[in-house]
């Protein structure tokens, strides 16, 4: 014979996953929400003292194809003899297993070796500063480094993990999954520290207008 206090716990349950599967259904059915936002090939092709040098990059079909990003942009920079490339790749939704494809993945699938990892700030100047990833990469005798974070509906952050946390979190809340990896890569001369110094100051840039382009 049930006591009552697990008598209790069953109906408790079994309401609890009612309510839940009613959310998850209305949720599905609601679908994304709508966001305005810019193409990124309107992204500026001056931000700073960082000019775009060259037109656009675009990746062959097979590379877009693993991609799966709705938008993106991909452009060389020049600033007083620097030079960094950026790369940002937006997905409007990531319901549909669309994702972000962490560099840590893609990167030594393409023969990269990856080193000296860590954390740089990136203070944007009109939203607060966050954190980013930082590596040292190396595919044969190219030498660069790589600044790295994601993106979208308010969140900058590096952690893949929370991310991943945060996008569950507002696709309940707010019925969006949006967002992007936004990546700096500089040629590494003499000195890490310039190199660092050099992405990390393309990217506070690049930071400033994103906004416009992936939504908060």
């Amino acid at each position: 014979m049930k006591s009552p206090r697990n008598s209790f716990r069953f109906w408790f349950l079994l309401i609890l996953l009612l309510i839940g599967g009613g959310i998850i259904n209305l949720w599905e059915h609601a679908g994304e929400a709508h966001v305005s936002r810019q193409q990124l090939k309107n992204f500026p092709r001056q931000i700073g003292s960082w000019r775009q040098q060259g037109d656009d990059v675009r990746f062959d079909a097979e590379t877009e194809k693993v991609l799966r990003a709705d938008d993106y942009v991909a452009r060389n920079f020049e600033s007083d003899g620097r030079s960094a490339s950026l790369y940002v790749g937006y997905y409007a939704t990531q319901r549909n297993g669309a994702t972000y494809h962490s560099p840590l993945n893609c990167l030594p699938g393409s023969g990269w070796v990856m080193s000296d990892g860590g954390r740089v700030m990136i203070t944007p100047g009109n939203a607060p500063a966050f954190e980013a990833n930082r590596y040292l990469i190396q595919n044969g005798s190219e030498r660069a480094l790589m600044v790295y974070w994601y993106q979208g509906r308010g969140h900058a952050v590096a952690s893949e993990y929370w991310a991943k946390v945060d996008t569950v979190l507002d696709s309940v809340r707010r019925r969006r999954s949006d967002g992007a990896l936004v990546r700096v890569m500089t040629p590494m001369g003499n000195s890490p520290a310039e190199a660092e110094k050099t992405a990390v100051d393309l990217a506070a840039q690049a930071a400033k207008e994103l906004p416009a382009f992936v939504p908060n």
